[in-house]
């Protein structure tokens, strides 16, 4: 996680004050696909960045405008800002892809969309970074539970709670796919309705090597704990004054760093109190 650190940091406060949005990857959870789905032994730059590039091409790659439509989407970017960023003060979005394995692998496997789709939101819910090693214990707070019954749970448990998802299906019989789960209220914050808070996308164009995938991009509270971890660093080192004459000089003052902690930890609390 370290390795993001200033990266992160730096794109956070750019995102809370001028930017849309921004599409967090993280350097740790990539290494992870690389090493365990695709069964690569010495991971090297060019394999990180393709990972990086398949997971925006499952996103970016041209989709149809709506159901049943032919005509392809002309402002994805656009329609991608509408449909996850509902409010200002939210704007971290995470990406996940379903599947990803090496060519090898590949050769001997099959995929439903009911299999797919099942474990697609399951990572969600459990903020799990690739299909290997997602926590199928985690379940989404009971719609009936009052709200500390609902916090207790969501602690536990490591619930993700999100503000909105976006699903994007690439394949063969993409229109048979069933979406119901991923439009359960219990997903979501209770400000925002279901019917706002989750779109997909479609074509029947396959994507890479794969007959059937499925991405998913996520405003939700996946971000919280990296994030508090590196805002945890950050004062330690401020503390004990590390680095800071080297920004001083330049004109940054100690204010400043003050200012930038304040922002990155409003981000953190507001994100938190999405399952509250």
């Amino acid at each position: 996680m370290a390795s993001i650190h200033a990266s992160v940091k730096n794109k956070v406060l750019e995102t809370t004050g001028h930017m849309d949005a921004l599409l967090v990857h993280e350097n740790d959870a990539v290494h992870k696909i690389c090493a365990k789905l695709m069964n690569i032994k010495q991971i090297s730059f060019r394999d990180i960045n393709q990972v990086l590039a398949h997971q925006l091409g499952s996103v970016f790659q041209p989709t149809y405008s709506e159901e049943g439509s032919f005509h392809y989407r002309r402002n994805p970017l656009g329609d991608l800002m509408e449909n996850l960023v509902p409010h200002p003060e939210f704007k971290m979005l995470g990406v996940r892809n379903i599947p990803q394995m090496s060519e090898n692998s590949l050769a001997y496997s099959t995929f439903t969309w009911a299999g797919l789709l099942k474990h697609l939101r399951q990572m969600l819910i459990s903020n799990a970074k690739m299909e290997e090693g997602i926590d199928w214990q985690v379940r989404p707070p009971l719609s009936g539970l009052p709200t500390r019954g609902k916090m207790s749970l969501n602690k536990e448990f490591h619930f993700n709670t999100s503000i909105a998802n976006l699903v994007i299906l690439r394949g063969k019989d993409v229109h048979s796919a069933e979406l119901g789960a991923f439009k359960d209220p219990a997903l979501y914050t209770s400000w925002l309705e279901p019917v706002h808070a989750f779109s997909v996308w479609k074509t029947q164009r396959a994507f890479s090597k794969y007959e059937k995938s499925a991405a998913l991009v996520s405003n939700s509270q996946f971000l919280v704990k990296p994030l508090d971890t590196i805002v945890g660093k950050a004062w330690n080192m401020f503390a004990s004054k590390a680095y800071i004459h080297q920004y001083t000089k330049f004109g940054i003052e100690e204010e400043d760093f003050l200012d930038s902690f304040t922002l990155l930890e409003q981000v953190i609390a507001s994100y938190c109190n999405l399952g509250f």
